[in-house]
């Protein structure tokens, strides 16, 4: 995003955008909240520990990767092992209600759960080259978004997994594919935007 400031502290709305996100959680109609995690830099510690929310929450010092911000956040989570927890990111202020209620219900059957945007373009496998070798089936593919969800027991037990064996997933769901465990998605619209480019945020900017 460029500009030196977090991007997730930068002004959106009167409010920082992380604020902001946070509270798109606790509006009407949304899943109820028992607590906030939020790991964040720490020149925003002081920031985000001001923050007022009608829910517990708890602030923490993020890492040098998103993963392991991750996990420094599921640590100081109460030792409630059964809990869903939704991991998701900062920069991405409009969570769908619908889908999210749908997707904690998939937890009773599933080990995880993802919120991901059908495909809509036409997917070419291409080779070292820039060759075209195949057409992929569009239908199979879906862009992957957040929340992720699991309970806290089986992020934990994922998290240690990966930190003991060195190994950095791409998401949060993949250390839980890596152990096996079943992840189920479900379908998001495009609307659940991760704010990325100046570009992002001109054309989501509240108005």
């Amino acid at each position: 995003m460029g500009g030196g400031l977090p991007k997730q502290f930068r002004d959106w709305g009167g409010r920082p955008l992380l604020r902001a996100t946070v509270e798109a959680f606790l509006a009407p109609g949304m899943p109820r909240l028992a607590g906030i995690a939020l790991a964040v830099p720490p020149s925003h510690l002081e920031e985000a520990q001001s923050w007022d929310f009608p829910v517990p929450s708890w602030v923490i010092q993020g890492g040098d990767t998103r993963q392991e911000s991750v996990w420094a956040a599921l640590q100081i989570l109460p030792d409630q092992p059964m809990a869903p927890v939704m991991i998701h990111d900062a920069v991405r202020p409009f969570p769908p209600a619908p889908p999210l209620w749908e997707a904690l219900e998939a937890l009773n059957r599933y080990d995880g759960v993802l919120l991901g945007e059908p495909s809509t373009d036409t997917l070419k496998r291409v080779d070292g080259e820039g060759r075209v070798l195949r057409t992929e089936p569009r239908e199979e593919f879906f862009r992957a978004q957040t929340p992720q969800i699991a309970r806290l027991a089986t992020w934990r037990q994922a998290f240690r997994a990966a930190e003991e064996a060195g190994y950095t997933g791409t998401d949060d769901v993949s250390l839980l594919e890596r152990l096996g465990l079943a992840v189920k998605l479900v379908s998001s619209p495009s609307s659940n935007l991760k704010l990325t480019t100046p570009e992002d945020w001109e054309r989501a900017q509240p108005r």
